[in-house]
């Protein structure tokens, strides 16, 4: 308990908010540095994931192949990715871009599997009667998406957003080992200092970061969800035929 009131201590000491002799970049521009790289990411992350994520839940193609691919991207360890890709550009490009430029790809394969999973897996959880209902009133396929499956589904798309976006903040902190800033600069500062107060106030402003977009996410997640939806059903394949069921006549001898 000691150890943690003073790692405290260290977060709301004024003189680690201003830039000095030892402390060139305050907190502050480190969480700025660590909000950066993590909304890069996630946005470059976003625009490869979403629209194929979309594709797959909108029209079943390439499911089985997606899954395979996400659990496979998922295994990937990313700090051996991040130095094999510091390594590779660091060949083509100048001493201070390789480590901005690997970094953030490592970064958007590590956002990519939740964030596909979550726009196919949304789209597909959609009731199968209310994309026939609306097919059937004459709306074309890109209206079904954007106007019907996409809101009904928006819930957990954001789902997916907020996983990679929370694997992403965690994962920003080893980027301090490529050289890069971010608030894993404090962690790894004081471990050359043998600072624990830095190294603790280091992870918990991670933690507190994390904690905080993440409840912004559930935020979001809660607001989108459509009123009257309570659970999202397993949708049929939409390879299979929808057939319309009818109730029995009763016989009476």
């Amino acid at each position: 308990m000691d150890k943690l009131l003073s790692a405290i201590g260290w977060i709301f000491d004024g003189s680690h908010w201003k830039p000095g002799s030892q402390n060139p970049l305050p907190i502050q521009d480190r969480l700025i540095e660590h909000l950066l790289y993590t909304a890069i990411s996630v946005g470059i992350a976003a625009l490869i994931a979403l629209p194929l994520g979309f594709f797959i839940g909108h029209t079943g193609r390439g499911r089985q192949f997606v899954i395979g691919f996400t659990g496979a991207m998922r295994a990937l360890p990313t700090l051996g990715v991040l130095f094999f890709l510091l390594m590779v550009f660091g060949y083509f490009l100048s001493y201070d871009d390789a480590p901005i430029v690997g970094a953030t790809i490592a970064f958007v394969i590590l956002a990519i599997p939740s964030m596909l999973a979550g726009a196919y897996a949304g789209l597909e959880a959609v009731d199968r009667q209310v994309i026939d209902a609306a097919r059937a009133n004459g709306m074309t396929e890109w209206q079904i998406l954007t106007k019907v499956e996409i809101p009904l589904a928006l819930p957990l798309i954001i789902g997916g957003v907020r996983a990679s976006t929370l694997q992403v903040i965690a994962t920003v902190t080893i980027a301090s080992y490529a050289g890069l800033g971010g608030l894993g600069q404090i962690i790894s500062n004081g471990i050359g200092l043998n600072d624990y107060d830095r190294i603790l106030g280091g992870a918990l402003l991670v933690t507190a970061l994390a904690l905080s977009v993440d409840g912004l996410f559930a935020l979001a997640e809660r607001l989108t969800a459509t009123p009257g939806l309570t659970d999202h059903r397993p949708a049929t394949s939409r390879r299979s035929s929808s057939r319309s069921t009818r109730p029995h006549a009763n016989t009476t001898a």
